[in-house]
């Protein structure tokens, strides 16, 4: 009779685990852009507002956002403070209703940017990380990705935060960071000649046509501002997700395409291979799997 009950939550337990292997993609994502406000910035706020239509239709085009539309927020620190920019917030998505509405649709990001400002000098990204993770809310069915974007390493003004502790609110959501920084990469050699790299060690070259090329397990970090390296890229790198650098974006003419190119293909690569949040299991789950193997294990002692 004992070994009949205990058999039960172990035959459970070994569906939750079937259930959890066979992860569906996503069919919508969740993208939120933590984005310096300082003086120097103003160029990368207008790119946001103009390369977000092609990441929105590189998602489509894959099956992302058809059946239950694709959202998009907007966070931005490190303003000044007396406008109210310089803690971590979201901008209004939708600047013709009451409220700040926290998510919106592509061509609301793209309106919302123009509301940044460029005031400011104190950027911590790691705050600006938490605060996202903490205080956005994320649909279970969807794929959940950040996008950082500062010339500056980090300003320390929350000494509690660290990176295992970053990590964990990201793997609590499936998502995946990607980072657009003051930093050098190469492809082979550690200089300044690649768009980017992923964790894959992948490294992204502009090829001077307005496109890139990728150099697989070649890409390398070079040097960088301050504590860009250890702040920022290693951080992307373990979540899973990618770095870049602004600088060859700043270059403008077909560096910048080649830029926009290559970021774009792999946020929309990375967002359709990503599990939504729902498969996150539940702690309740996670006690089940815990009693169904433990009765395993008993019926083995029994016989």
């Amino acid at each position: 009779m004992n070994k009949k009950w205990i058999a039960v939550p172990a035959s459970v337990a070994a569906a939750v685990m079937m259930n959890t292997a066979a992860v569906a993609a996503p069919i919508t994502a969740d993208v939120v852009f933590l984005v310096d406000e300082s003086g120097s910035m103003s160029g990368e706020h207008t790119w946001l507002g103009n390369m977000i239509a092609s990441l929105e239709s590189g998602l489509q085009g894959q099956g992302v956002g058809v059946s239950e539309a694709n959202r998009y927020s907007l966070v931005g620190f490190g303003g000044s403070n007396n406008q109210n920019h310089l803690d971590p917030h979201s901008h209004d998505m939708d600047a013709g209703t009451g409220g700040n509405q926290a998510w919106g649709s592509s061509t609301q990001f793209a309106s919302a940017t123009s509301s940044l400002v460029t005031t400011g000098g104190t950027e911590d990204g790691w705050n600006a990380l938490d605060w996202a993770i903490n205080n956005l809310n994320y649909r279970g069915n969807a794929a959940v990705n950040f996008v950082l974007v500062t010339d500056e390493d980090r300003d320390n003004t929350n000494g509690a935060l660290n990176k295992p502790g970053l990590l964990s609110g990201l793997n609590g959501l499936n998502a995946l960071l990607n980072v657009v920084v003051n930093n050098n990469f190469g492809c082979g050699v550690s200089s300044g000649n690649a768009i980017g790299i992923d964790s894959d060690d992948n490294g992204f070259q502009a090829d001077g046509a307005g496109g890139f090329t990728k150099c697989e397990g070649a890409g390398v970090i070079g040097s960088g501002a301050g504590t860009t390296k250890s702040d920022y890229i290693d951080l992307a790198l373990d979540s899973g997700g990618a770095a870049w650098n602004l600088g060859i974006l700043r270059q403008g003419g077909n560096n910048a395409a080649s830029f926009t190119s290559s970021f774009v293909d792999t946020k929309v690569q990375e967002i359709t291979e990503q599990p939504p949040v729902s498969t996150v299991p539940e702690p309740g789950t996670l006690a089940l799997l815990g009693l169904g193997l433990t009765g395993l294990a008993f019926r083995r002692r029994k016989a």
